[in-house]
């Protein structure tokens, strides 16, 4: 991600002077730096070295005599960060970790990319990116929380009553704590390290100082030399906040001895060749970086390079040590100038940014002045803002010195929306509360009725308020189940006792009830004989039949369910296929139409099946169009073989859909030559 390199430039380079001296130092007897500890509060570490009564910089840039420090910045911030990464060998992974663009994540995804850092990172080298999670975590929970304190007021509460138990602010807390517990026995752990080496690399300054008075053989006294280089060399990690004074002092006192070796100009001289090459390689290297594509990348590689000059590399002689530092340091301000052009471009990335999000809250603004006035459209609303706010976190990085008042436009424009909708609901409440109070009436006068003896009247009464319920709108939802369900038994206990009454007088009815029974028995009892052809014809009779006989009374209706389920059964160990078994079903409903002879009722019907049709085409069509998306997948690829299962499902839907019409026009068409052919039906549906 293009903001992820933005980041690691800014991280990684911009800041502080490394430098060599450019200055002998005369005396040998110079008054040595007394390096002193004091205890500080740093996470890191708890001594800082204090230098006195001397400079302990190795080499004074000649930058800092010409006051360039905007060039040294880039230098002392490249300084900065090799003591941080020096601390700890694993501290440099932190710039091989990407810090993503935490301000286009949910919550919820704060908190998981805080787990995945914790679980699979060296806690030492996420601390800016937990830094940035957390800091992007409390903007998204305070405007979460100023959402639900609006909503709980809205809704007739008190401010101070307020309390919200958000599952995934517990999630961040506990995850946040794991990590802060882990950091601080990792530091608690590291202390005493170095601590112990920073003391090691005091004495072995104060051994390397000793050398210029001692009175032995220059030889030996080189030799000894050599071996507090090695020493130097195994001396371990110590705290950051020491490590450019300490390289510093003991690079002074290194430039010392060599002074001191001028009687012995070969040992010296030796020394200051192979230093002097192993730098020019060094600023080579630096140089070629001026190609280097990757701007991150290189400004890691300028770090080594650092790195190596100050802790690996001796000095070189007074004649070169200007030179070749000069060179360093105008190839490290190359980076440094490409860098600058680089963010001027950046910046106005971040303007165009800045104008996304200005046109996303306006819009945000627009829909909140023109709330709907109907929970559906609402919904659409509430929809549009949450698609409007998920651009606004996706639309990039603004310029810093606005950021702020961006974010907090933004949030007072998703507020005032919220307010709004909010007050629509108010006002819903009340029209479902009157809503309720009118379906209470009705539903106590359907409960008035339910066992009224006079038919005539009371059934025309319970057709009204069915009628006038339906026109009554919503009421509230923890209420809207319990009155529909009294409100339908109050019904249908009226009609059924009315039912029941008929019965009496339709012993045709009953008896076509006892036929049936008769025949389901029979039903029951068959058993197949193993050949299916002739098992079929003797189902096909049982169909036969039962349609011969009529209606049966309205209490006894669920033979019919009985029937159709014995069918299924059957039709299965028959190996019916799924449209056979469908259109038998549906001859019943072809016999209903065709009993009725209602116009109306058979346009619908038709209607129905074309829609029916219409949209398993486009579900095949839409299926088939997915499976191109796969047209390098393999067949046996589950994504595939349930892509293809789907189509066909819905090819045979189509295929039953088109026999259903065909059924439905040869209805119609007997229907209008004045035959009323039911044997295209099929009487195993309800009546």
């Amino acid at each position: 991600m293009q903001e992820d390199k933005d980041q690691e430039l800014q991280e990684t380079v911009g800041g502080e002077n490394i430098s060599e001296t450019t200055e002998s130092v005369n005396e040998t007897s110079e008054k040595s730096p007394e390096i002193t500890t004091e205890k500080t509060d740093s996470d890191a570490t708890d001594d800082t070295v204090s230098i006195e009564n001397e400079t302990a910089s190795s080499e004074p840039a000649p930058e800092d005599e010409k006051g360039e420090n905007d060039d040294d910045s880039v230098l002392n911030e490249i300084d900065e960060s090799n003591a941080e990464d020096a601390e700890d060998q694993d501290n440099h992974h932190r710039h091989d970790i990407p810090i993503l663009d935490y301000h286009a994540m949910s919550m919820e995804n704060l908190v998981g990319e805080l787990q995945r850092l914790i679980k699979n990172e060296k806690v030492q080298a996420i601390k800016k990116h937990v830094d940035g999670i957390k800091y992007e975590f409390d903007l998204k929970f305070q405007e979460f929380i100023e959402e639900k304190k609006e909503d709980f007021i809205s809704n007739g509460g008190n401010e101070i009553d307020f309390r919200y138990n958000s599952v995934t602010k517990r999630q961040f807390n506990e995850v946040y704590s794991e990590y802060r517990e882990k950091r601080n026995q990792y530091y608690k752990s590291l202390e005493n390290s170095l601590k112990e080496n920073l003391s090691n690399r005091l004495a072995i300054i104060e051994e390397l100082k000793s050398l210029v008075n001692v009175e032995e053989d220059i030889n030996t006294t080189y030799k000894h030399f050599k071996e507090v280089q090695e020493k130097w060399r195994n001396a371990g990690p110590i705290p950051r906040n020491n490590y450019n004074d300490v390289w510093r002092t003991y690079h002074h006192h290194i430039e010392i001895f060599y002074d001191f070796l001028h009687i012995n100009r070969e040992l010296r001289d030796l020394d200051f060749k192979h230093n002097l090459e192993e730098k020019i390689k060094l600023v080579e290297r630096a140089e070629a970086l001026e190609k280097e594509e990757d701007l991150n990348k290189a400004f890691r590689e300028l770090q080594t390079l650092h790195k190596i000059w100050k802790e690996d590399v001796g000095p070189v002689d007074k004649e070169h040590r200007e030179e070749i530092w000069e060179r360093f340091s105008n190839a490290t301000k190359v980076l440094h100038q490409r860098r600058q052009d680089y963010y001027k471009d950046l910046d106005k990335i971040h303007e165009q940014n800045l104008e996304k999000k200005k046109e996303i809250i306006n819009s945000i603004k627009g829909i909140s002045e023109n709330i709907a006035t109907s929970h559906r459209a609402l919904q659409q609303q509430i929809k549009q803002i949450e698609e409007l706010r998920d651009a606004f976190f996706k639309a990039g990085k603004v310029p810093q010195k606005v950021n702020e008042q961006t974010w907090a436009e933004f949030k007072e424009a998703v507020r005032s929306f919220n307010r709004n909708k909010n007050a629509y609901y108010k006002n819903l409440k009340k029209e479902q509360q009157t809503n309720l109070d009118k379906k209470r009436e009705l539903l106590n006068l359907a409960i008035s009725l339910k066992d009224s003896e006079d038919t005539d009247t009371a059934t025309s009464e319970m057709k009204r308020i069915q009628s006038e319920w339906k026109k009554i709108g919503h009421v509230p939802r923890k209420y809207s189940d319990k009155i529909w369900k009294e409100f339908k038994e109050a019904c249908n206990h009226y009609f059924d006792r009315l039912h029941a009454s008929k019965n009496e007088a339709h012993k045709d009815e009953i008896e076509n009830f006892e036929k049936k029974n008769e025949c389901l028995e029979r039903l029951k009892a068959f058993e197949l004989t193993g050949k299916r052809e002739a098992d079929l014809a003797t189902i096909k009779a049982f169909i036969e039949e039962w349609k011969t006989y009529g209606r049966v009374p309205f209490n006894k209706k669920n033979i019919n369910q009985k029937f159709n389920k014995i069918l299924d059964a059957i039709f299965k160990k028959l190996d019916v296929d799924r449209q056979e078994s469908e259109l038998l079903r549906y001859g019943n409903k072809i016999q209903q139409l065709a009993n009725a002879d209602n116009d109306r009722a058979i346009a619908n019907e038709r209607s129905f099946i074309r829609k029916k049709i219409e949209e398993s085409k486009n579900e095949v069509r839409q299926l088939e169009n997915n499976l191109q998306f796969f047209s390098n997948a393999s067949e046996d690829n589950p994504l595939v073989q349930d892509v293809i299962k789907r189509v066909e499902k819905h090819k045979e839907s189509l295929e039953t859909w088109k026999a259903k019409l065909k059924k439905l026009n040869i209805m119609q068409h007997n229907l209008e030559k004045g035959e009323n052919d039911t044997d295209e039906t099929d009487p195993t549906e309800e009546e």
